[in-house]
């Protein structure tokens, strides 16, 4: 099925031809690449409900969730939610995978 043409509208500060397209539109994606994460983050594992604010502690969980999200995307999973439901109910597992167990 041929692709259809469309028109997406940007906002930026940049001056015209500072950037390609082609450029502009790596910036785009990147940036929507982290808001995905962001919300996988919020959706999934309550990060905007989360009550730890002090400390380093914020920083700690926020890059524990990254982890989780790396670790199940490595192995093979495509649905997030669906990883943490398993090694929820199944944690064994999860501690097999990362060789703790014998």
């Amino acid at each position: 099925m041929p692709s259809i043409p469309r028109t997406i509208y940007a906002i930026t500060g940049l001056s015209p031809g500072r950037i390609t397209h082609a450029q502009l539109a790596a910036l785009i994606r990147g940036h929507w690449r982290i808001e995905v994460l962001h919300h996988i983050r919020d959706v999934t594992y309550r990060d905007d409900a989360c009550k730890i604010r002090t400390g380093t502690a914020p920083r700690i969980m926020a890059g524990l969730r990254n982890l989780a999200i790396g670790l199940a995307r490595l192995i093979g999973w495509t649905n997030v939610a669906t990883t943490t439901d398993h090694y929820r109910s199944h944690p064994t597992d999860g501690l097999q995978l990362l060789g703790l167990t014998t």
